[in-house]
């Protein structure tokens, strides 16, 4: 039987992930991934199976990576901003 993760890794875990899916420059992708991070761990937050619980919990880990990585290749080729989202203080490679 497999020992289900704490709260506390939970949470952690569940703060990075958002934390990562709110670095995209991307509008779309940012916001796609918030609202399916808030989705998988308000699935997770249901589960009462220890092993259901577990495994969730190994999936989201990977995806942590998968979506760091991402993050990261948006963040080198992400185009401007839409109309969409808030025009503020936004310096692209040109500005000194």
């Amino acid at each position: 039987m497999a020992t289900p993760p704490s709260r506390k890794a939970i949470l952690s875990l569940y703060m990075s992930t958002l934390r990562i899916a709110k670095s995209f420059r991307s509008y779309n992708f940012r916001n796609y991934f918030v609202s399916r991070t808030q989705d998988t761990f308000r699935g997770m937050q249901a589960e009462q199976d220890p092993t259901k619980l577990s495994q969730a919990y190994n999936e989201a880990a990977k995806e942590l990576a998968v979506l760091g990585r991402s993050a990261v290749v948006n963040q080198l080729y992400g185009g401007s901003r839409l109309a969409v989202e808030e025009q503020g203080d936004f310096r692209t490679r040109g500005d000194t």
